[in-house]
């Protein structure tokens, strides 16, 4: 038998998005669900009315205005959190009360550090298992960066990391930072295994601005406390008429550069332009099978909530610590916002 599973926000991520052509599907939390045999799309819930009956009419399952009467009545194993940021903390609570066994929290976990501390509370205490949709953690394509970061061969051993993040002509940029940065601040923890620390913000007055270009300066530290760290650097920019979204991860024999619609491979070799010297060569361009994202999600929390009915206590790929983790880095750049 199917696990059940429910959706809170019947927005663009909940499940508007699987209209867009050009994207990968499923790319929405109920595309996801429905694709999945082993889980029952049984209903959705929000507060608009429009977004209900689109709901209705695209999966033909029951919709609710009200979460609580949602899971009062249909009593999902399987709760996802699609909302606003400044309401994950009271839907997570809610979800505890009526017995929910996994959560899919969208990112960034929670809008404050304090209500983050709290979901990653009830995370770790067992209770609940709840995941943050940090999605590039289940891309087939970052799984294959991260190893082949991972094992050396290739690129030598990693020296530092560049992002680069542009989401909106005429968006506040500390508005990008906390909306997309959060994936790409946890793309970098998750390609190297590190922690990412902020150190230092230039031009922090322009964080507030819809205009310009600000960069922050920080350490991927070692997790494990041994010594190294690798010094991280982010540029956030506005004005711009296209979206960019990379890291770029340079190594010592070579760079891996990876984001929307990007995997390059480049070695060094022999240079052709100067003799003694070596120059980087792209061996490798373009990844074409498709990446999972939000069919692995869907299959992560399908596994815990199989694991809780065995009485264990699953290890997601993508936790409330990971979101947390990202809520701590987003804190200390713009604690203030």
């Amino acid at each position: 038998m199917a696990i059940k599973a429910a959706i809170i926000g019947l927005g663009r991520i909940g499940s508007l998005l699987e209209n867009d052509q050009k994207r990968e599907k499923p790319c929405t939390h109920a595309g996801a669900i429905a694709g999945n045999p082993d889980l029952e799309l049984c209903a959705g819930a929000d507060i608009q009315d429009d977004r209900r009956t689109l709901f209705k009419e695209k999966w033909k399952v029951p919709v609710y205005a009200n979460a609580g009467t949602l899971l009062e009545k249909e009593r999902p194993e399987i709760l996802h959190i699609a909302t606003h940021p400044d309401s994950h903390w009271y839907y997570c609570s809610m979800a505890e009360h009526y017995g929910v066994s996994v959560i899919v929290c969208e990112k960034p976990l929670a809008d404050t550090l304090t209500e983050a501390r709290k979901i990653a509370a009830l995370h770790e205490s067992g209770k609940i298992t709840v995941i943050t949709n940090h999605e590039r953690r289940y891309c087939a394509d970052y799984a294959l960066a991260r190893k082949i970061l991972a094992e050396e061969e290739k690129l030598g051993p990693l020296i530092g990391v560049k992002g680069t993040l542009y989401m909106g002509k005429n968006r506040r940029l500390v508005d990008q930072l906390w909306h997309d940065g959060t994936h790409l601040a946890d793309a970098a923890m998750f390609l190297t295994g590190f922690v990412l620390k902020h150190r230092k913000t230039i031009e922090k007055s322009k964080l507030k601005k819809q205009s310009g270009t600000v960069y922050l300066l920080g350490d991927l530290q070692n997790s494990a406390k041994t010594a190294g760290t690798i010094p991280f650097l982010l540029e956030l920019g506005a004005e711009r008429d296209h979206l960019v979204f990379e890291l770029e991860l340079s190594c010592e024999r070579g760079k891996l550069k990876i984001g929307n619609g990007i995997f390059e491979l480049w070695e060094s070799r022999e240079s052709p332009y100067a003799e003694g010297f070596k120059s980087l060569k792209k061996c490798q361009e373009g990844f074409t099978e498709k990446t999972g994202y939000f069919s692995n999600m869907a299959a992560d929390a399908l596994l815990c909530a199989q694991e809780r009915r065995m009485n264990k206590i699953p290890a997601p790929i993508s936790s409330a610590a990971d979101g947390l983790r990202v809520i701590q880095y987003l804190h200390s750049v713009s604690a203030w916002r």
